[in-house]
């Protein structure tokens, strides 16, 4: 029994789900974003409730009914509120600035490091050391922020890097040094 694929999905106001061909449209005053329906699943929506079902108790099809559910709840989250994520740099010079349609880092390389923002997520620089990634997709936006992450990981001995705003650096203590 998948507990997570029998709850109801709440549709907040504006929100709407068509299903065509495989794949679910969810269209909501953010955007409107498209993710696959598998054969064997249904989708019932009345009034401001949507809910999957699933033809029978096959095992990949009882896998798929509470992804599928996780994926809408995610695609109505995204189109109503939208998903965002913010990352802080950490370090002496460690900055960020907003060049039209890149951004430039400075993390303590010889030369700057150049993100292009893609077209689906935008990318704005807070302060100097906070950068916030927002969109309607919560992968995509979660993908960026990796991506922007993945230029300088914060280390585990003074904690310089690029971190996300709730992540914890685990610290490690330094060499013990010589005793005189």
């Amino acid at each position: 029994m998948s507990r997570i694929g029998n709850k109801p999905i709440e549709l907040p106001a504006g929100v709407s789900l068509t299903a065509a061909d495989g794949s679910v449209t969810v269209k909501g005053p953010k955007g409107s974003l498209v993710t696959p329906f598998f054969p064997g699943l249904k989708l019932e929506v009345s009034g401001t409730t949507a809910k999957v079902s699933r033809e029978n108790d096959e095992k990949d099809l009882r896998a798929k009914h509470g992804l599928v559910r996780s994926l809408l709840q995610n695609c109505v989250t995204g189109t109503s509120a939208g998903y965002t994520q913010l990352l802080i740099l950490q370090g002496v010079g460690y900055r960020a600035q907003k060049k039209g349609k890149d951004v430039v880092f400075s993390l303590g390389f010889s030369h700057d490091v150049i993100f292009k923002e893609p077209a689906d997520v935008s990318v704005e620089v807070v302060e100097n050391t906070k950068v916030k990634i927002s969109g309607v997709d919560k992968q995509r936006v979660g993908q960026v922020a990796a991506q922007i992450r993945a230029y300088k990981q914060p280390e585990p001995y003074k904690g310089k890097g690029i971190r996300y705003e709730n992540e914890h650096v685990r610290r490690k203590a330094g060499k013990a040094g010589s005793k005189k």
